[in-house]
């Protein structure tokens, strides 16, 4: 895996697990890969791939079995889309709507593009 500098590793760690529930790699309630199996598959510490377990366990993305490893929680996928959608709000519109702003693009011409992409 290829990262970033503009983020901690952990988060990119944590957002790649996020894109694999989504995309159904794991389902709810299924077993994922433990920390030293996904540290080996990314070539990361285990340190660091602990602490990216701990941000989604914080998140209720996934939760511990004891003595079984890690599962998907059976809402993550809806906990996931909330996460990125508040993100969405929160990051893009603003930039977004500034720029909209100073190009003097409005909102119409906006849905017509957002049609056509």
């Amino acid at each position: 895996m290829n990262f970033r500098d503009s983020q901690p590793i952990y988060l990119q760690i944590a957002e790649r697990l996020m894109d694999e529930i989504l995309a159904g790699k794991y389902g709810p309630d299924e077993r994922i890969p433990g920390v030293r199996d996904y540290s080996l598959l990314l070539q990361v510490n285990v340190n660091t791939t602990t602490k990216a377990f701990d941000q989604l366990r914080q998140r209720d993305i996934i939760y511990d079995r004891r003595g079984m490893g890690c599962y998907v929680s059976p809402d993550a996928k809806t906990k996931i889309l909330d996460i990125r959608r508040r993100n969405f709000f929160q990051q893009w519109i603003p930039d977004l709507s500034r720029t909209m702003k100073q190009l003097n693009i409005s909102l119409d011409q906006l849905s017509l593009a957002l049609q056509n992409a």
